[in-house]
């Protein structure tokens, strides 16, 4: 016999069977419904031998090849073909599929040993698995010896699951998965096919009908409208390690941190990540921010929603590239001194039928209660947060994003409408908590869980809630119970959405007017050491006719300009992380669209009113590098020693005055002057332990468009105590400007 060739048995060992998939199994098969084909298909001792069963539709013939043996499977209709030899054991083969017009060899799909361990799926069970990216899935691998890719989904209402892609022509009768008991987890390792290729499951719901839908954990998918899902793996090399060294040694809270919020799809319209790479960095390195804040960049299937209503959670979106372009823009920036802040979407999810909604027949991602499920807002569906599979995906999810691709900060949309169980839902139509209160239980169990476990496991990464209420102990530490009986959520900083309001609201006034609005501008510093903040003026705030910042500004043209030079000089010393959206820094007029992003032609030289808007980028430019070089702006962001009044009531003179201090002690006085006016000889009280001040910021210098009425000298303190400080200096304050002064 040939090297190889199975050895036979002799033929009075055992009475044959027939080989052929019976009638129960067959059914199954064919229906989509069968719960363990490698049971059935595949080769398995049998009395008399090995049965070889394969299911092939739309096959002529299947031959067993194995060593120098070849033998004709039976055609037993359905594309259904078997044999029995009489062998004793089961040998290595592959199949011989003959096509109308082609013939193919490939290994049988259902020869093979499951690709999950006992502990992936134990912990998948839990809710617990921390990696469940690197198990769930299409993953490319070497499964005994043979290459091809193992596919796995979360699907535990399905009668059956098959994968159905290009290699197959999108029929996937042919590759039903194994279910891997009461995980929920079906499973089927596919040789021969690797990165590239495109796919879906094929569900059979409890009802009996099919659904087809992308994979919940596509790490790469096709660009929108197109939605299959396609098998990747990454060969990204980083070059970021001192970086991530460097980041891990200063919390955010204590490091100086002002950020510039991009919709990459638009900030300069038609480039991919790679091109990204060459113009993003330079300019967000050249402005001074610390970090950029990228909009959503998980898949999504409608541009206009710029990214708020995810179906690829785990996959960046394939508009500008692949996953590897996106870690290249991460790593780009990174070298560049700039860290990555991501906006991530937790909350909810569209509706879309091939995405997660009733992904196996019935809620699964979602909540089971229809009131629960249904975003009253959005037209989505709200996470069960309850239910530990699901809390798993998220969590995961979380870290797969700060792991994988090396992302510094997660900006979590939306907590508030995840913390209510009333949020914008009228009375009758939502169901109070064990407690009988408005509180998602879940939703906080969860958010705890989610921060709990970043920060344990990524060294100096921060997350960021944008929550727009009162909710106790956002940035308080889990473990620390509050006022309200909670633990903290355990985020890292959170949004001042009242600080924002408020702020903008002052703003809006004439100045005659805010006189009578002056608190707006105070009431901040009431709670700002209640969380550990963010201030941000995001993109929610320049679009869907709120208009843009400067056009939120009273007056003619060089009022606004100057209205929006003070007040950005007034936020970059307020107490708290600075954020600032693409276009805000040169003072676009026109509100934000994503159809074609900000209005760079205002930037061109040949523009007239060019130097009005680069005077603007040049003040941003300087606050934040002034700013990085001034610990009182940030050291103590978050303790009250870092912040003392001069005067917070001067309603009458437009005027505040304040100072901020270092962790040495070291001051910066901040004189905000909100009327249009100068005002000479100005007194402003002062300690009595620095002997004279210097300016190192005005926002009405002329290089910025302003009056240029400035304070060019070194100013002295005189001993007249002023403003509840032993001594005071006398400034000129320039027209709606902001200047900053420091020890000289």
């Amino acid at each position: 016999m040939p090297d190889g060739t199975p050895q036979f048995a002799p033929p009075e060992a055992e009475i044959a069977v027939s080989p052929a998939v019976d009638a129960g199994d067959r059914e199954r098969l064919l229906h989509g419904t069968h719960h363990a084909p490698h049971s059935v298909l595949g080769a398995h001792r049998v009395p008399g031998g090995v049965a070889f069963r394969a299911f092939r539709p739309y096959a002529r013939a299947v031959t067993v090849v194995s060593g120098g043996m070849t033998v004709d499977l039976h055609d037993d209709g359905d594309g259904f073909f078997s044999g029995l030899l009489p062998l004793r054991e089961v040998p290595a083969y592959r199949l011989r599929v003959m096509y109308e017009g082609t013939e193919l060899e490939t290994e049988d799909a259902y020869r093979f040993l499951p690709t999950l361990g006992e502990l992936d799926l134990h912990l998948i069970g839990e809710g617990r698995h921390e990696e469940l990216w690197t198990v769930l899935g299409a993953h490319p691998m070497t499964h005994q010896g043979v290459d091809g890719t193992r596919f796995s989904v979360w699907a535990p209402n399905a009668r059956g699951v098959r994968v159905a892609g290009s290699f197959n022509f999108w029929d996937g009768a042919g590759f039903p998965m194994r279910s891997l008991g009461s995980s929920g987890v079906w499973e089927l390792f596919v040789p021969g096919i690797g990165e590239g290729e495109l796919y879906k499951f094929e569900i059979t719901r409890p009802d009996g009908s099919m659904t087809v839908r992308a994979d919940p954990m596509a790490r790469r998918t096709e660009v929108p409208p197109a939605t299959s899902s396609i098998v990747t793996s990454s060969r990204y090399e980083w070059g970021d390690a001192q970086w991530l060294e460097r980041r891990a040694k200063v919390p955010a809270h204590r490091a100086p941190l002002s950020v510039y919020e991009v919709h990459l799809p638009s900030w300069r319209p038609g480039l991919t990540y790679r091109q990204l790479a060459d113009q993003l960095p330079a300019y967000v390195k050249d402005l001074g921010f610390t970090h950029v804040e990228l909009m959503p960049v998980a898949e999504h299937p409608f541009g206009g929603s710029w990214g708020y209503q995810v179906t690829g959670f785990y996959a960046p979106t394939a508009r500008m590239g692949t996953p590897d372009d996106f870690k290249y823009l991460v790593d780009a920036l990174h070298r560049a001194g700039i860290g990555v802040i991501m906006d991530w979407v937790p909350a909810h999810f569209p509706r879309d039928e091939w995405a997660l909604a009733e992904f196996d027949g019935r809620p699964l991602y979602e909540h089971s209660d229809p009131l629960r499920a249904a975003h009253p807002d959005w037209g989505t569906l709200e996470f069960d947060f309850g239910r530990r599979e699901v809390r798993n995906f998220l969590v995961a999810n979380a870290l797969y994003w700060c792991e994988e691709f090396h992302i510094d900060g997660l900006r979590v949309d939306a907590v508030a409408s995840m913390l209510y169980l009333d949020y914008s839902r009228e009375p009758g139509e939502w169901t109070p908590n064990e407690h009988g209160g408005r509180e998602n239980l879940d939703a906080v169990a969860f958010l705890q869980e989610m921060n709990a476990t970043v920060y344990r496991r990524v060294p100096g990464v921060v997350t960021i809630a944008e929550e727009s209420t009162a909710w106790d102990g956002v940035t308080r530490a889990t473990h620390h119970r509050g006022p309200s009986g909670f633990g903290g959520l355990g985020f890292g900083l959170k949004w001042n959405m009242g600080w924002m309001h408020d702020s903008l609201e002052y703003m809006s006034h004439e100045p005659v007017h805010r006189k009578y609005h002056h608190g707006e501008m105070t009431f901040s510093m009431v709670y700002a050491y209640s969380e550990n903040y963010v201030l941000p003026i995001s993109h929610d705030e320049v679009v869907h006719g709120k208009r843009s910042l400067v056009s939120k500004m009273p007056g003619d043209w060089w009022r606004q300009r100057a209205d929006l030079r003070a007040y950005l000089g007034f936020m970059w010393a307020h107490p708290g992380k600075q954020l600032l959206f693409m276009g805000q820094e040169f003072a676009q007029g026109a509100e934000w669209s994503e159809a074609h992003g900000p209005d760079w032609w205002l930037l061109d030289p040949h523009y007239g009113a060019e130097a009005d808007h680069r005077g603007v980028r040049d003040l941003v430019r300087d606050l934040n590098t002034v700013y990085r070089a001034t610990p009182a702006l940030w050291q103590y962001d978050t303790e009250p020693a870092g912040f003392r009044w001069v005067t917070g009531d001067a309603a009458d003179d437009n005027v505040l005055a304040f100072l901020r201090y270092d962790a040495d002690g070291l001051p910066l006085l901040a004189v905000c002057h909100f009327a249009p006016v100068v005002r000479h000889d100005y007194r402003v009280g002062v300690p009595d332990d620095v002997p004279a001040w210097h300016e190192v910021l005005n926002t009405d210098v002329a290089r910025y468009g302003g009056s240029d009425v400035t304070n060019p000298d070194p100013v002295k303190p005189e001993p007249q105590g002023w403003h509840g400080l032993p001594a005071s200096i006398r400034l000129t304050l320039p027209p709606l400007a902001t200047v900053w002064l420091r020890p000289a």
